[in-house]
């Protein structure tokens, strides 16, 4: 699950649409849509050209793109 929130900030300092996201990863804007919001899944490869395209630091990766949310533990 990807971090929604993180990668709209991102996508708006520097201001990036959605379409803008869709022609970097060859994909049509309303699948792009579904990635970001967590409807469809963000392949690897695909995470990893968005990290690119918004200059996302390798040390960040994991914060953008590996996104728990506010899981707690269950005993």
């Amino acid at each position: 699950m990807i971090n929604t929130n993180k990668i709209k900030g991102r996508m708006a300092e520097l201001q990036l649409t959605q379409k803008d996201v869709a022609q970097a990863l060859n994909l049509a804007q309303p699948s792009v849509n579904q990635k970001i919001n967590n409807i469809r899944p963000m392949d690897l490869t695909e995470a990893e050209k968005l990290s690119e395209l918004l200059c996302i630091p390798s040390n960040e990766f994991a914060t953008y793109f590996f996104y728990r949310g506010s899981c707690t533990v269950q005993n």
